[in-house]
Formats: structure tokens, sequence, C-alpha cells
């Protein structure tokens, strides 16, 4: 099983994801060539973050003869979402420690979910935008 915060860590796919949500609110689909021209990055580097995106669940791809489309699916995100919730109490903003252990384990596990919500807050801010 693929890990959505491993996928979604690589800052090209994030802006993939954010591409393909601002596409009339991930509703309609986005061609390789358009993302490319989008990202300014080659079409073999789109194509690769592509498949990433797609084996995880996050793009479905429509095929026309030799063209590809991509649209966003939202369900491993709002799934994320709602496991990021647990943590913060569906609050948008973390204004609390999520650990209050302070031994040297206890503030590293700490500081990487700390890292983690907001890497999934942010990129929720991106996507409601």
């Amino acid at each position: 099983m693929t890990d959505l915060f491993d996928v979604l860590a690589d800052q090209t796919r994030r802006d993939i994801v954010t591409l393909l949500h601002r596409a009339s609110g991930g509703d309609t689909e986005m061609s390789v060539g358009e993302l490319v021209e989008a990202l300014g990055i080659t079409q073999p580097t789109v194509s690769k973050h592509l498949k990433v995106l797609r084996d995880a669940g996050v793009v479905r791809v429509r095929e026309d003869g030799q063209h590809r489309f991509y649209r966003l699916d939202k369900a491993p995100l709002v799934s994320m979402n709602e496991w990021v919730a647990g943590f913060t109490g569906g609050a948008t903003t973390n204004t609390a420690e999520p650990f209050i252990d302070l031994t040297i384990l206890g503030r590293a596990t700490g500081g990487l979910l700390s890292d983690g919500i907001e890497r999934v807050q942010s990129l929720i801010s991106r996507i409601r935008k």
C-alpha cells in the first residue's frame, strides 16, 4: 500500500494536485501537455509524477488514442484529512502540540507529527482555493 504522505511529500506532485484541483474544482481533466506547460518541466518528469499519483489513487486517467487526460480523485485526500482531523479535533490550524511527552523520542515524534499535520493542512488549503 502506498503511503499518501510519501506521495504528497514531493512538491511537484503537490503542484500537480493543485493544478488538477483548480481545473474547475477538480471536475475537469487536464492533458499531460497542459500540465507540462503549466509546470514548466519536461513531459517525462510530469509523466513519472502522474504515475506515482495514479498508483496512489490520487488521480484518474482517461486514454484517448495516444493522449492521456487526468483528473483529481479527492477520496484519498478526504480520508487523509479525516485521519488528521482526529488529532486536531477538526481544527484548521494546529494551536496545540500533539504530544506532551518531553523526552527526546517524544519531542522527535511530536515534531514529525506536527510537520505532517502542517503539510496536510497546507495541501488542504491549496485544494480549497
